[in-house]
């Protein structure tokens, strides 16, 4: 493709004019450049700076976090998100020692993915290489500028960070950390740049800066997923929002079943990989939905049912089209028997996110039927959907959780912030 060619923007073409994305944009690609060839231990030294910078510098970045706060009560923000958004010094040091951690993951670039010797004698490998300039829409959470900018970084990445307005402040502090610490170490302090503006038209200029943004990465709720992934013309790893089903079987253990139920829902239910629906088999309702019922309760979860439910607990809310396919974040649950495992199939291939979807049952043949029929990220097999999590699958970290099924599909770690490249070698080869 020619230089100048509309919509694919490159190095070559930024100029003077640029809006200020733009010119984050273009300054992000040149740090990638610089960035990409830097041993593991260059990198892993900027880590190491930037937790101690985080640690050392805490006080400022409450302070800038207060302000986050402060703003979010004036404007009745509730208080569940307010603690997201909030920064004690206690987990600030707790992000700190989370980038330590990621110091300590295996280094996936340059590791070679396959390779062999052709019969002709010409060597072949496929090796791991950064992606270049990762762009990262999120929302709330200030701790998540931290653990895209570690990722990024660890992985040989340039890194675009758009949070949202509501931790401006607080964002804007971290990365005046971060960017410190990166140049202290000698590196390019662009590898770690948040992007100019708060308002939607920043987000638009970085969704549609091909040629300059490599990937795009949306975190956070269904409308901003939806937002990036129809309006970018940069290509996207969707991170799924998580419609998440637990399905009991007939020959399920009705204590195993009513705990994992229990732990999926309510452990943590603001998070995506806690459960949404639950449906079980007709076989095994009567012994079980009472059990259920009085967990759930226990637990303060509400139940929105079909008829066998609603006739089996006086509290439970009569379920609608749009509980089967609501993402509650909240101690809510839909909740349905159905008359077998493939109904139950049949209704998770509807209305599922596809994120994760777990059976509980003792019978090898229902289990070995659900997991190959269900086409979800992941599938457990008596365990909870809370499993689904970078850090639980022994990745050490996760970018996020991707729905989708082309590059990367589940929880992301490092390997998934690469691309690859083919290197050959030949000893004067020409090909007849």
């Amino acid at each position: 493709m020619p230089p100048g060619t509309p919509g694919l923007a490159t190095p070559a073409t930024a100029n003077a004019t640029d809006s200020p994305v733009l010119d984050t944009a273009r300054r992000a690609r040149e740090a990638a450049t610089l960035l990409a060839p830097l041993p593991r231990t260059a990198r892993d030294g900027a880590l190491l700076a930037i937790a101690d910078a985080l640690v050392e510098r805490t006080a400022e970045i409450t302070a800038a976090n207060a302000e986050d706060t402060a703003k979010a009560r004036e404007t009745g923000t509730a208080e569940a998100i307010i603690d997201r958004l909030t920064l004690t010094p206690e987990r600030v040091a707790a992000i700190a020692a989370d980038v330590r951690d990621v110091v300590a993951l295996p280094d996936p670039v340059g590791e070679v993915v396959r390779g062999s010797t052709l019969p002709n004698g010409l060597e072949l490998r496929q090796v791991r290489v950064p992606l270049g300039v990762v762009g990262i829409i999120y929302e709330a959470r200030p701790n998540v500028t931290v653990d895209a900018a570690a990722l990024c970084l660890k992985s040989g990445n340039a890194v675009l960070l758009r949070g949202s307005s509501s931790a401006y402040a607080s964002n804007r502090a971290l990365v005046a950390v971060l960017r410190d610490a990166v140049a202290s170490a000698g590196l390019p302090a662009d590898a770690v740049q948040l992007v100019p503006g708060l308002s939607r038209d920043s987000v638009t200029e970085l969704m549609t800066a091909r040629g300059l943004v490599d990937v795009l990465i949306p975190r956070g709720g269904a409308s901003l997923i939806r937002t990036v992934v129809e309006g970018s013309t940069v290509p996207v790893i969707e991170t799924g929002t998580g419609n998440c089903h637990v399905y009991v079987d007939e020959r399920a253990d009705v204590d195993m079943a009513v705990d994992i139920l229990v732990n999926a829902k309510a452990q943590r239910p603001s998070v995506c990989n806690a459960a949404e629906t639950v449906l079980v088999h007709e076989g095994v309702a009567d012994v079980f939905l009472p059990r259920a019922l009085e967990a759930l309760a226990a637990a303060g979860v509400t139940v929105h049912g079909d008829a066998a439910w609603q006739k089996a607990g006086a509290d439970v809310v009569a379920a609608t089209e749009e509980d089967w396919g609501s993402e509650y974040l909240s101690y809510d649950i839909a909740a349905a028997v159905v008359p077998d495992l493939d109904a139950a199939v049949a209704h998770i291939r509807r209305y599922s996110s596809g994120h994760t979807e777990a059976i509980v049952t003792r019978d090898t043949t229902a289990a070995r039927r659900f997991v190959s029929l269900v086409d979800s990220t992941a599938v457990m097999v008596n365990a909870s959907t809370r499993f689904t999590d970078g850090s639980q699958f022994g990745f050490g970290a996760e970018i996020g959780i991707s729905t989708q099924k082309l590059h990367a599909r589940g929880p992301m770690g490092l390997p998934e912030l690469t691309s690859t490249k083919y290197v050959v070698t030949g000893d004067g080869h020409v090909r007849d």
